[in-house]
């Protein structure tokens, strides 16, 4: 797809320093991608705090008489300098209408004040020529004498292609030859084949005509609340250039939205993320005071989730996760009401769930020093593209990968996933899980004061304690055995302790829980400065 003639000046931008939940607002030109045609049509971008409104150009009555909203029928008088004062493209050769693409200033056309680059060309002279090639009505202008009759009807969806702007110099064909093609513009702005030597009088509206103005009218507007926004091709790992489309809670979209430059469609993208988020915000805070103070919002959103399994192009599904209470939640769509949440199409508990990030947008450098010093590595074995993406972990081997759209929204479900899980190690202070060794049937109490314990399940006895300080390390078969090793206060020797669960994966993710609780409560910073997605997502 090629955009023609100039880039539109960059549009302006704000962000409002007074209101209590900061929002962007921006006005600008894009372009909206038919994916079957591969054509892209002009429109202007409108986004408010609650709404991003599509605008497409039309032509538009503004005084006197219309007698047709659709049709406007003019009279051009050619001039012995400047011709018709037009210039067209298009051609039914090509499936496209043949649409005037320059209006030249001062000349016969402008003059009207009733024509407009993008205006169709319906008839000449009473002869239709909606079906006609280009060149069928080139020369249809050029030898239908001193006075043309035309009737036009202004294209919305015209291809950005067969415009281009007033004035502008463009490409043109060597008319010379009496050749011309459909792509390019075909100058009437020549005298023709004109029988009359004298200037004509201009071509001018009469004063009891109706006024025409080409307006930007809107044709859509799309709610942002729980809206949801997509770089990629539905259901693939194929990012689109410059581009992306906004989808509303109802299914509404826009379409595909694409930018003159990738700069512009980052501004726009994280513009319009800025503006979901902060209403997405403003949701969780309705929903928390239906809540009691343990079961409280602390964030959710829209992700892609990679469907396991597959080999269809559908690799990706829309989902919608959230972090309440003691709860990590899975939704198909959000919910909307208090009973909307226990349908959910998976529940976790958050202190049996493991957050890991997979991919980051990072120099090579960067990722030196997050293997290094984090742990932290591409997965480049992992069959997609997709950037921003992290897995969560749970408890029987159960794992979901999802994909986010910037760094910044991995940032803050890093750091959600983090907040979440602490609060609820903290409320509910000790987990206890059945477990067995050499026939006995035990219990495993993992404390936030006190520790490791393990006790007999009949008698209560305690058969061992530890201090989270006291474990140095740990290994299992990857089923249902783990190896945990301590260091006795008194002798300094590690001891093993052999236990059996039914569940591992599940025991392995609260030990993790509430150790890196205990950490976060004596050393805050501590756990601030491992957040690898925040300490360079925000920088980029």
């Amino acid at each position: 797809m090629s955009v023609a003639g100039k880039q539109p000046p960059p549009a302006p931008l704000e962000r409002p320093g007074s209101l209590l939940v900061p929002t962007w607002t921006k006005t600008g030109i894009a372009l909206l991608y038919d994916e079957v045609s591969e054509n892209a049509y002009d429109i202007r971008l409108k986004l408010t705090k609650e709404v991003l409104t599509i605008q497409k150009q039309d032509v538009v009555c503004v005084s006197g008489s219309d007698h047709s909203a659709n049709h406007r029928t003019v009279t051009l008088r050619r001039q012995p300098v400047g011709g018709l004062g037009l210039s067209i493209k298009g051609g039914a050769e090509h499936k496209v209408p043949v649409v005037i693409s320059k209006i030249f200033k001062d000349q016969a056309a402008e003059q009207t004040g009733m024509l407009f680059i993008g205006d169709a060309i319906i008839q000449v002279n009473g002869i239709n020529v909606e079906s006609a090639t280009h060149e069928e009505v080139v020369h249809l202008l050029r030898n239908a004498g001193d006075e043309v009759t035309i009737t036009v009807q202004y294209l919305r969806e015209a291809p950005s292609f067969l415009k281009l702007p007033l004035g502008s110099p463009g490409p043109s064909s060597d008319h010379s030859s009496g050749a011309s093609s459909p792509l390019f513009d075909s100058g009437l702005h020549l005298n023709g084949n004109s029988t009359n030597t004298a200037p004509s009088s201009p071509s001018s509206p009469i004063a009891n005509e109706p006024k025409y103005e080409k307006r930007w009218l809107d044709t859509l507007s799309v709610p942002l609340s729980m809206a949801r926004i997509s770089r990629y091709k539905t259901g693939t790992d194929k990012l689109r250039s410059n581009a992306f489309e906004v989808l509303a809670l109802d299914g509404v979209g826009t379409g595909i939205l694409q930018f003159y430059t990738a700069q512009e469609s980052a501004d726009w993208l994280r513009a319009m993320s800025t503006n979901i988020s902060d209403l997405t915000l403003q949701n969780m805070k309705m929903a928390n005071k239906c809540c009691s103070p343990s079961d409280q919002v602390i964030h959710m959103g829209w992700v892609n989730e990679r469907l396991e399994g597959t080999d269809s192009s559908q690799l990706y599904k829309f989902k919608f996760l959230a972090l309440k209470g003691s709860s990590f939640y899975i939704f198909s769509t959000p919910p909307v009401s208090t009973l909307d949440w226990v349908r959910a199409e998976k529940i976790y508990n958050l202190c049996e769930v493991l957050f890991k990030i997979h991919k980051l947008w990072l120099a090579d450098d960067c990722w030196l020093q997050a293997n290094m010093y984090l742990g932290i590595h591409q997965d480049f074995d992992l069959e997609d593209q997709r950037l921003y993406c992290f897995s969560v972990m749970a408890g029987h081997g159960k794992s979901h990968y999802f994909n986010v759209e910037l760094g910044s929204e991995l940032a803050v479900w890093e750091k959600s996933f983090q907040r979440a899980i602490f609060l609820e190690v903290q409320r509910t202070g000790s987990k206890t899980y059945m477990c067995s060794w050499q026939g006995d049937t035990l219990c495993f109490t993992v404390d936030f004061a006190l520790g490791f314990t393990c006790f007999d399940s009949k008698t209560k006895n305690v058969l061992w304690r530890f201090k989270f300080s006291q474990l140095k390390g740990s290994s299992d078969d990857g089923k249902t055995k783990v190896k945990l090793l301590f260091q006795n206060l008194d002798t300094k020797q590690i001891e093993t302790k052999e236990l059996e669960f039914q569940d591992l994966t599940a025991v392995l993710h609260c030990i993790h829980s509430f150790i890196a609780a205990k950490v976060a409560s004596v050393d805050p910073l501590f756990i601030d400065s491992q957040s690898i997605a925040r300490k360079y997502m925000y920088s980029n």
